[in-house]
C-alpha cells in the first residue's frame, strides 16, 4: 500500500468511532475514503475484490452475521453492493453494546428500494470523504486557521506560494490522492480528473441503479452543468438550455440524482439568516461538482485554457475554494452554505457551525478592485443581519486565488489566499 497521506478529518474520523458503534464513510471511489478507513481498521471485507468479493456477497445475503465477525473496526468496503447489510451492521452494533465496531465504506449511494429498514440513528455515524484539499495536498502555507478565526485570531498574517500559472494547475488536478502522490508528471496528474469523467458517462452512473443512461446525453448534462458551476440555475433552466430534444426537466432530475448518489456533484443550499427586514431570500441550490477539476474536465479545459478564459477561471476557482471550505470545517461541526436575496444581493459562501457561529466569505481570484467590491458585499450584508437574534458574524473575509500575502483591513475585512489556509 502507498504511503498515506493525513487527511483533515482524521481526527473527527477518530472521534466518531469513540462515540458511535459503526462509521459510514461516503464518498467518490477516488477520493481515498478506503485508503483512510484502513489507516483506522483491524481488519477488512472488499465486497468489490476481484477474488473473494463475490463470495462475500452471497455470505453477506445468506449470513451476514459470519461476515461481520472479525477484528474491530471492521471495514466493510462498498457495503451499497449488499444494501441489506446495512440493517445487519445495526443489528449486530446493538446487540454488542460497544463503540467502535465498524466502518462502512461506499462510493455510491444505494437506491432506496426497501432493503434498510432502520436508518441507523444513534448507532450509525457518518462522514463524508471529500477530495483533498490543498492544505492536504502540501499546496497551502497553512498560516491562515479556519478555526483560529472562529475563535476572534483576525490579525492574519501570511504569504500564499501560489501564483495564477500554479492555481490554474491546481483547479484542473484537482484533490485526487493519486494525482497528488510525489513525483507524478504534472500531465499524468491532469489525467486523472478525465478519466474519472471518462468512466462516469460510461459505466459508473449507468450501473449505480441498474438504469440506463446516455452517454452522449450524460456528457451534454454535465457540460452545461459545469458551464453553470457557482450558479443557481433550475434543473428546468438547465434541461430547456440544452439542444437535445431528448433532454426534458425528468431526465434532467433523473442525471442530476444519479451524479449526486455518485459523489461527482454537491449542491450547496442555500442559507437562512434572521435579518432586520423582511427580505425575501432564494432559496435555490448553487451548482458545484465535488472537485473543481470535474467541472475542468467536464469543459475539456486544462491550465492553459482556463487563463485564457479568466471568466470560466473564476467559476471553476470558486468550486476550489468551496471544497476546501467544506472540508475544513468538519472538524468544527460546520457545512457551507450561500445567501441571495430579493435584491440580488449574494455572498459565495457563508460557513456556519452548529453552535451558531458563522463567517461570511466572498470568493475572489485577485486584483484590487475586486477585493473591494467583495469587502463592499460582506459589510452590506452584515448590516442586514438582526444580532438582536443571532450573534454578528465572527468574520468577514474575501478568499483570493493569486493575492500573495494575508491581512486585515482597517474595516476589520480579512483577505486570505486559499494557498495560506488550512483547518
Amino acid at each position: 500500500m502507498k504511503e498515506y497521506i493525513p487527511r483533515v478529518v482524521d481526527s473527527l474520523f477518530s472521534l466518531k468511532l469513540e462515540t458511535m458503534g459503526a462509521v459510514y464513510v461516503k464518498g467518490a471511489k477516488w477520493c481515498g475514503k478506503t485508503t483512510t478507513s484502513k489507516q483506522f481498521a483491524k481488519s477488512v471485507v472488499y465486497l468489490d475484490g476481484p477474488e473473494s468479493g463475490e463470495s462475500y456477497r452471497a455470505m453477506a445475503e445468506h449470513s451476514p452475521s459470519r461476515l461481520l465477525d472479525g477484528d474491530v473496526p471492521r471495514l466493510i468496503d462498498e457495503w451499497q453492493l449488499v444494501p441489506s447489510l446495512w440493517d445487519a451492521i445495526r443489528f449486530t452494533v446493538d446487540r454488542r453494546g460497544e463503540d467502535g465496531q465498524f466502518i462502512i465504506t461506499g462510493s455510491v449511494t444505494p437506491p432506496e428500494d426497501g432493503n434498510r429498514h432502520h436508518s441507523g440513528t444513534g448507532q450509525i455515524a457518518r462522514l463524508f470523504m471529500r477530495p483533498m484539499t490543498l492544505s492536504e495536498s502540501g499546496n497551502s502555507s497553512n498560516q491562515v486557521s479556519l478555526r483560529k478565526l472562529f475563535e476572534g485570531n483576525l490579525d492574519v498574517t501570511g504569504e500564499s506560494p501560489i501564483r495564477i500559472d500554479e492555481l490554474a494547475f491546481l483547479a484542473c488536478r484537482g484533490g485526487w490522492p493519486r494525482a497528488c502522490e510525489a513525483g507524478r508528471s504534472r500531465n499524468s496528474a491532469l489525467q486523472i480528473a478525465r478519466e474519472y469523467i471518462d468512466a462516469v458517462t460510461a459505466s459508473d452512473i449507468t450501473t449505480s441503479d441498474g438504469g440506463s443512461v446516455s452517454p452522449v446525453l450524460m456528457k451534454q448534462f454535465l457540460i452545461s452543468y459545469a458551464r453553470n458551476t457557482g450558479s443557481q440555475i433550475t434543473l428546468s433552466t438547465l434541461s430547456s438550455n440544452l439542444t437535445d430534444t431528448a433532454f426534458s426537466e425528468h431526465t434532467a432530475l433523473n442525471y442530476h440524482k444519479r451524479l449526486t448518489n455518485t459523489f461527482v456533484i454537491e449542491d450547496m443550499a442555500a442559507w437562512n439568516p434572521n435579518l432586520r427586514s423582511k427580505t425575501a431570500l432564494r432559496t435555490s441550490p448553487t451548482r458545484y461538482f465535488t472537485d473543481p477539476s470535474l467541472a475542468a474536465a467536464s469543459l475539456g479545459a486544462g491550465p492553459d485554457d482556463l487563463i485564457a478564459d479568466m471568466n470560466t477561471f473564476g467559476f471553476v476557482f470558486e468550486n476550489l475554494c468551496i471544497r476546501d471550505l467544506r472540508v475544513y470545517c468538519q472538524p468544527l461541526d460546520g457545512d457551507v452554505f450561500h445567501y441571495r436575496d430579493k435584491n440580488n444581493l449574494e455572498c459565495d459562501a457563508v460557513v456556519h457551525l452548529r453552535n451558531g457561529e458563522y463567517g461570511l466569505i466572498e470568493v475572489k481570484i485577485g486584483g484590487q478592485t475586486a477585493i473591494e467590491h467583495g469587502a463592499k458585499t460582506l459589510k452590506k450584508l452584515a448590516q442586514k443581519i438582526d444580532t438582536g437574534k443571532m450573534p454578528a458574524p465572527s468574520f468577514m473575509m474575501v478568499l483570493t486565488g493569486v493575492s500573495p500575502v494575508a491581512y486585515q483591513r482597517p474595516d476589520g475585512v480579512i483577505v486570505v489566499p486559499v494557498g495560506c489556509l488550512c483547518p
